[in-house]
């Protein structure tokens, strides 16, 4: 009998780089589950388009949605062996203005952007090691920033949240080696709806970046299928600005 593809959950997947890491690990045949906390129908829509894939709908601020999306996740195709951290949430709040980044907004950023994650593997642990006896380690790639990285970013929140992921990735990395491989992906300026009105951004990249543009978000989900595909690469964080750090 021939055995099933493995499974991939994408949070965060109906549109934007979810959607392209969606599209590109279902090209590459596998299973896919996707997220989202509003976008039903979006949602819906992408997996009859995908053909091998299904839709959960879930708040990742609310633990107990965490754990019924891991559960149903699972529950799809009776597996999960791969899990990808896209969803994430950013406020804009200039970095002087100190009094703006209020508790609240601390709170909400740190909820979504770092606990989630943590949460979401801590779920599905026993799920993914599974998948080590399947052949394969198990396998999550958080999306990061490079805001993570360096001091930049559209909030300082925002910026210490996706340190914090980095950290994180690299302590899970340790703690559950080697049947679940964790590494983080540390994106740059993407082009996508959102950023579209970002012209100070969009202008620094293509002044200063060896690259001389955002990247797309194909060119995301091209690094998570290459995290995804490597068996020994594990604790990384995969810095993806099309070189503006060199700069």
């Amino acid at each position: 009998m021939k055995p099933q593809p493995p499974v991939a959950l994408v949070t965060g997947s109906t549109s934007g780089i979810g959607a392209a890491i969606a599209r590109r690990l279902s090209m590459e045949g596998f299973l896919i589950v996707l997220h989202s906390r509003n976008s039903a129908d979006a949602g819906h829509a992408l997996a009859r388009e995908l053909g091998s894939a299904a839709y959960v709908q879930a708040n990742l601020a609310d633990d107990a949605d965490r754990v019924r999306l891991i559960r149903e996740s699972i529950a799809v195709w009776g597996q999960l062996d791969i899990l990808i951290n896209n969803a994430g949430i950013s406020r804009v709040i200039p970095h002087n203005d100190l009094t703006a980044a209020t508790s609240d907004i601390w709170q909400e950023l740190h909820e979504v952007n770092v606990v989630a994650p943590f949460r979401l593997v801590a779920e599905a642990e026993s799920e993914l090691r599974n998948a080590a006896g399947r052949g394969r380690p198990g396998c999550v790639v958080n999306i990061s920033s490079h805001a993570g990285v360096r001091p930049k970013g559209a909030s300082i929140p925002y910026a210490a949240t996706k340190a914090a992921l980095n950290h994180v990735t690299r302590l899970l990395a340790l703690s559950l080696a080697p049947d679940i491989r964790v590494n983080a992906i540390a994106p740059g300026l993407v082009d996508t709806p959102l950023t579209s009105s970002w012209t100070q951004a969009q202008q620094l990249w293509k002044e200063r970046a060896p690259m001389r543009r955002a990247a797309s978000p194909e060119d995301i989900a091209q690094a998570v299928s290459m995290l995804v595909a490597s068996d020994f690469m594990t604790g990384e964080i995969l810095l993806l600005d099309g070189g503006l750090n060199l700069t």
